[in-house]
């Protein structure tokens, strides 16, 4: 059975070795923890492994929704008629295995967030510090002559892309030159339209997502271009297509964003709990802030679901007191009317 499910696993849905690897093993260890063969399994003994896995072993959330779409995957393979397992089983042993994973005993996926509820987003007065701090670095080399005067400046363009769009550190790291491209609906940002995110966040054994983001903050327009035209080429790499690229040639990674990053906020004694990933909240926040459509933020920053954009908004209080009054106002005019 579980030669058959791993065939079907990748070569029918092409999943990564990788991916089914591990489905293996959660498939594997629910065995062992019911000590029975799949044809005698039932709800009960999910609900009775779940129990385990939260109360002794402290399962995260997602780490138990991956394992129950494991056992539900395997399961969902026993029932198919095509591999005839139900009817072997019942010639066999009198019974036959069925699907013990149902929506009535399974976590529901209903965001592809869920990680750490301290990530918060950066205030508007922390972000332009930080920027300020970055742009500092690059005139401070540069009048002490020092190596790093580049990598400062590429790196100073690399925050503000990050807030400017929406990204992740790795979306960031794999950007090329050619992903910007112009957008017929707003020529006046020339070849800064659009960006087409190549190496969107994936679903677990499923490629990265594309995705298209529209330049909706128009002053990175002269932020990019002055990088990509007058810093970039000093590297001397004019064949390599990454926009970040080291003294070596090479590509920046998601760590070095990271470290920088880190090396930053340190430098402003700003709160230790801020990562690169809080520009891309305060991104969701803004956008939200200043009135933009919801579904189109989410589009943006390539959430599959509401629930998560909504998990990286964090509106300021005068936001929030300025709805408020919008609120009031609303109601004591159709209150006034009625009278």
């Amino acid at each position: 059975m579980l030669r058959g499910w791993e065939a079907q696993q990748i070569g029918g849905r092409g999943l990564a070795y990788t991916t089914v690897r591990d489905r293996l093993g959660v498939v594997r260890r629910f065995l062992s923890y019911t000590n029975e063969f799949p044809w005698n399994w039932t709800p009960t003994h999910v609900d009775e492994w779940m129990v385990t896995l939260v109360s002794e072993h402290d399962r995260s959330k997602s780490t138990i929704r991956n394992y129950q779409d494991a056992v539900k995957s395997f399961c969902d393979y026993l029932v198919r008629p095509e591999y005839h397992w139900a009817t072997e089983c019942e010639e066999r042993f009198g019974t036959h295995p069925s699907q013990i994973c149902f929506e009535w005993n399974t976590l529901a996926h209903l965001t592809d967030y869920e990680g750490n509820s301290d990530r918060r987003p950066m205030t508007r007065e922390e972000l332009q510090r930080f920027f300020d701090y970055a742009d500092d670095q690059v005139d401070i080399a540069t009048r002490r002559h020092r190596k790093g005067a580049l990598a400062a400046y590429r790196d100073a363009t690399l925050f503000k892309v990050i807030y400017a769009y929406g990204l992740r550190c790795t979306e960031t790291s794999k950007l090329d030159v050619t992903d910007w491209y112009r957008n017929p609906k707003a020529p006046q940002l020339g070849r800064y339209g659009n960006l087409e995110v190549r190496w969107g966040k994936a679903s677990k054994g499923s490629p990265p997502r594309r995705r298209t983001v529209h330049t909706v903050m128009p002053w990175i327009v002269d932020v990019l271009d002055d990088y990509l035209t007058n810093v970039r080429p000093r590297y001397g790499f004019s064949d390599h297509a990454a926009v970040w690229l080291t003294e070596r040639g090479g590509r920046v990674t998601p760590r070095h964003i990271e470290q920088r990053f880190a090396d930053y906020r340190t430098a402003l004694k700003m709160d230790s709990t801020l990562v690169p990933h809080c520009l891309r909240h305060s991104h969701v926040t803004h956008q939200i802030e200043a009135g933009v459509d919801p579904r189109f933020v989410q589009e943006q920053v390539g959430h599959r679901f509401a629930s998560t954009t909504a998990i990286y908004t964090g509106v300021s209080g005068d936001f929030m007191n300025t709805m408020m009054s919008h609120a009031l106002d609303k109601a004591f005019e159709a209150e006034t009317e009625s009278r």
